[in-house]
């Protein structure tokens, strides 16, 4: 055990919290795609863990076509839209269940994913073209502080288009699409925008994230959906538990993306202690679990037999006080 603790390097750690920052505010984005469906619209949408790499695979294509950085993002978005669109579809017109639309988007953006980029990966040759958002060391502040530019404009842009009578209607589709349809809302356009709008900022993420580390591939949206239900869920937790009911709108969004970062700061840390890589998606699994289960145990706690048995204990108490007195 000894040498275990001593083989750990405290400057190493240090090295990598850059990277986990600027992963982590990447991830953000695609945190707030996921928020917008999973609870704004209360739609569990399994379509972005194959929107997320249709992104890096479109940005990537794009730059070895000679395309700007710059210019293939609102591509990338766009792709991204267009992913939403179908498992919109999917759902609203041919009336399959969201959890089963989503599921057929993803396994058909693998297959189209294969097909973008002619086989498993793609990179861009080291030097061929100057990216805005890169893991090179140098450059890495940079980074982080374009990624964040890009993470406040998305929020302001998002608390915007929430406010809008479509942002409205999508709001109250997720609140309760019965009477939002008794009032003249068109739920099922409601929905296809929302998963349109989610899914094309899941996949400008992927698209940065591919310029990040400088290759995409098939696989790398595999398990999105953990991270961006992690991001949430941290988010609002940590959110809650320090502002309480001052928790408003944008700030809980800010605090997705906050969220989001956390997850990776962990992951960084969790990999620096050494632990097997293949045993990540585990751990993702195990903290989101945890922070899912917060919410309801601070629930049950104050609503359970024993809670209230101990609040007429206290009424109790003070009863016979004031009687005595």
């Amino acid at each position: 055990m000894a040498a275990y603790f001593a083989s750990l390097n405290p400057t190493a750690l240090w090295n990598a919290a850059p990277g986990g920052l600027a992963q982590g505010l990447i991830w953000g984005i695609m945190a707030l795609g996921v928020y917008l469906t999973y609870r704004v619209l209360n739609f569990a949408d399994l379509s972005v863990d194959g929107s997320f790499a249709t992104g890096g695979a479109v940005a990537v294509m794009l730059i070895l076509q000679g395309w700007s950085p710059e210019a293939v993002l609102p591509v990338a978005f766009l792709s991204g839209v267009a992913a939403g669109f179908v498992t919109g579809i999917l759902h609203v017109w041919l009336g399959i269940p969201d959890i089963l639309a989503g599921i057929l988007t993803q396994i058909s953006l693998y297959s189209i994913n294969l097909n973008i980029m002619g086989k498993a990966n793609q990179a861009v040759p080291a030097g061929a073209v100057t990216v805005h958002f890169t893991s090179n060391i140098r450059y890495l502040g940079q980074t982080i502080a374009l990624t964040l530019i890009v993470d406040i404009v998305i929020i302001g842009v998002f608390y915007w288009f929430l406010g809008t009578e479509t942002g409205s209607a999508i709001r109250a589709t997720g609140i309760n699409p019965h009477m939002s349809r008794a009032q003249g809302i068109n739920t099922g356009r409601m929905k296809i925008i929302a998963l349109a709008v989610s899914n094309g900022m899941v996949a400008l993420s992927g698209g940065i994230l591919a310029e990040y580390q400088g290759f995409a591939d098939v696989k790398m949206g595999q398990g999105s959906i953990v991270i961006g239900l992690a991001a949430v869920i941290i988010g609002e937790v940590i959110g809650e538990a320090v502002l309480g009911k001052r928790l408003g709108f944008i700030l809980r969004l800010t605090f997705v993306v906050i969220g989001a970062v956390i997850y990776y700061f962990v992951y960084v840390f969790v990999l620096w202690l050494k632990f097997p890589a293949d045993d990540m998606k585990l751990l993702t699994a195990i903290v989101v679990a945890i922070f899912l289960a917060v919410p309801y145990l601070k629930e049950m706690r104050k609503t359970s037999f024993h809670a209230l048995a101990r609040r007429n204990s206290r009424a109790n108490g003070s009863a016979k006080e004031g009687k005595e007195n």
